[in-house]
């Protein structure tokens, strides 16, 4: 009986050792995906922020030639 116990507390604590490193490991993709996903925000923005001062330089180009029409 002693011995299974012995058994039984070895792969508990083994167990509690390979949980801590899974957990670390977690917890580390998580503060890199917050990141990857901070970058991505921010490009969309800046791609956004392109494309409105694109479309606001091209419709103002536009009225302009209109009206010299």
């Amino acid at each position: 009986m002693e011995k299974q116990n012995e058994k039984l507390r070895r792969e508990n604590y083994l167990m509690a050792i390979e949980n801590e490193k899974l957990r670390k490991r977690a917890e580390l993709l998580n503060q890199e995906q917050q990141v990857l996903l901070s970058q991505l925000k921010q490009k969309l923005l800046e791609a956004s922020a392109l494309q409105l001062n694109t479309s606001s330089t091209s419709d103002s180009a536009h009225n302009n030639f209109t009206e010299k029409e």
